[in-house]
């Protein structure tokens, strides 16, 4: 059997195992665009309460936006892949607003020896025009191939000297276990939720309709507000 072929039978079939162990474990369903909301407010609360959290905030202050994933997936049998439903939210840091939410999906495959179900809290600090671009103009994005994407930076005012030091679009932050720390996101693909915005929304919008929307929803306020708390620090 020529070794390609072989490889192919191997990745086919350990995604068939992995797709089993997810769906088995009982903790992917999907969450209304409210509850996604709620959910975003919640992990943003509980990265406030970090020690090292201040590295975040000083990536945010000089953000364009923001994506957050309240719980994103990671399963593995020798392969591995990961999936969390999310949103994201455009900010201008002249006149402090929040625009959006656009609800976003994402999935990946990571590679070596991995196994289980494990649920980490993921957020993406967008730092520049170009990754809130490919946010506005396009269903997927690919990181590290679309938008370059790093680990974010920890410490005490990691973010402080950005425009000096950090050349990434996209900065990732992650909690699990009460652990917080960045993430590697090389190669996972971002993908707009056309269902769950239809369901906030009313109607079918594009995304650079939506994240132009200034932030007039009470439903999200407890979002906005653990943002604003955030920035407020």
């Amino acid at each position: 059997m020529p070794k390609m072929f072989f490889g192919m039978v191997v990745s086919v079939v350990t995604t068939l195992l992995l797709v089993g162990l997810v769906a088995g474990s009982g903790v992917v369903s999907a969450a209304s665009a409210e509850e996604r909301i709620s959910e975003a407010a919640q992990v943003l609360r509980e990265m406030s309460e970090q020690g090292d959290v201040q590295s975040l905030v000083d990536m945010l202050e000089q953000a364009e936006g923001v994506a957050i994933f309240p719980s994103v997936i990671k399963a593995g049998l020798m392969l591995g892949g990961r999936y969390g439903e999310g949103l994201v939210m455009r900010y201008d840091s002249k006149t402090r607003s929040w625009y959006g939410p656009n609800f976003v999906t994402i999935k990946g495959l990571s590679y070596g020896l991995q196994f289980g179900v494990q649920s980490t809290a993921l957020v993406l600090i967008i730092t520049n025009e170009r990754g809130m671009d490919s946010f506005t103009g396009g269903d997927k994005i690919t990181l590290g191939g679309d938008l370059s994407v790093a680990a974010g930076p920890l410490g005490r005012h990691a973010g402080a000297s950005t425009d000096l030091d950090l050349e990434a679009s996209i900065y990732s932050y992650s909690l699990s276990k009460g652990i917080f720390a960045g993430m590697s996101l090389e190669g996972a693909g971002i993908t707009v939720d056309e269902g769950a915005n239809r369901e906030f929304w009313g109607k079918k919008l594009y995304p650079n309709e939506i994240l132009n929307k200034k932030r007039a929803d009470e439903r999200l306020d407890s979002l906005v507000s653990e943002l604003k708390g955030l920035l407020g620090r």
